[in-house]
């Protein structure tokens, strides 16, 4: 346990492969996060939020995903094993906090995979959601070759590597948890590649995304620096979500990672605030 967790568990994902779940965890939660992590992060990285959490009542539950957490290079068969094994992730909360209300909570990627759950799932399956730097439109360039010859290369060679910039640099503005991302690359804890095959499973995953029918209760925060995901493109689609399931705010200085930005503290509290609100609702 390398990110203050309580525990570390196990669920079995597609085909019985073994997830590893971190755990945060009071004595006696009032509610419980199921977190899901971005693109070539690991589950880990959800420490710093889940320690604010924790002291207020509330678990935090989150899994590696897969193709995560065991190496340098991302790589995953297609997108849909996300959202199968999330299902099973969400089944294995429920049994292991029955009758407690669940929020999903997910950045990035995870904020992606948790929306494309949220319009699967009916309205009162949880308790709301709350997403951070939703990728839902790509905001690093991709070199032309690659844009023309991506489909190409997927099946010649899926788990080439994707040619990026480094990005480790301009994640959050906290000196010392960029530290840490180096330090968990360094480990193969944290990718710092992602495959062709991921790629192009991303890209279909964003392509032709409609917020229309969206019926839960929703905190997003958008980061006005976002050289990851397109703010604009997020604030577009996050228009289809009826006023009143969603709360939206921007922090203009943020770089993607606001759960890890300068500002967190003041961003958790908003969020507890929220959350603290939507149980008083349930009764």
């Amino acid at each position: 346990m390398q990110f203050s967790e309580d525990r570390i568990d196990t669920f079995a994902g597609r085909a019985g492969a073994a997830r590893t779940i971190h755990i945060w965890q009071p004595n006696a939660p009032r509610a419980v996060l199921l977190a899901l992590h971005g693109g070539m992060a690991h589950a880990g990285d959800w420490v710093t939020p889940a320690l604010y959490f924790r002291e207020r009542g509330i678990a935090t539950v989150a899994y590696d995903l897969c193709g995560h957490g065991g190496g340098p290079r991302a790589d995953v068969p297609d997108f849909d094993v996300f959202l199968e094994e999330t299902a099973l992730f969400l089944d294995w909360v429920r049994s292991a906090h029955p009758g407690l209300p669940i929020f999903v909570i997910g950045h990035s990627m995870g904020a992606l995979i948790a929306t494309k759950l949220g319009l699967q799932l009916p309205p009162g399956a949880v308790q709301g959601f709350i997403l951070s730097s939703p990728y839902y439109v790509n905001a690093i360039p991709v070199a032309a070759p690659l844009r023309a010859m991506g489909a190409v290369l997927e099946r010649l060679a899926p788990t080439m590597k994707v040619p990026l910039a480094p990005l480790t640099d301009v994640l959050t503005h906290d000196p010392d948890i960029t530290a840490r991302h180096h330090r968990d690359e360094a480990r193969g804890v944290r990718a710092s590649e992602l495959t062709i095959r991921f790629g192009q499973a991303l890209q279909r995953a964003q392509r032709g995304l409609s917020l229309a029918g969206w019926s839960h209760p929703l905190y997003v925060v958008l980061a006005g620096q976002d050289r990851l995901a397109d703010t604009a493109a997020s604030t577009r689609l996050l228009a289809a979500v009826p006023a009143h399931l969603l709360t939206c705010r921007t922090e203009p200085g943020n770089y993607h990672e606001n759960f890890n930005e300068v500002n967190r503290v003041e961003l958790f509290a908003d969020i507890a605030r929220w959350i603290e609100a939507h149980l008083l609702s349930r009764g």
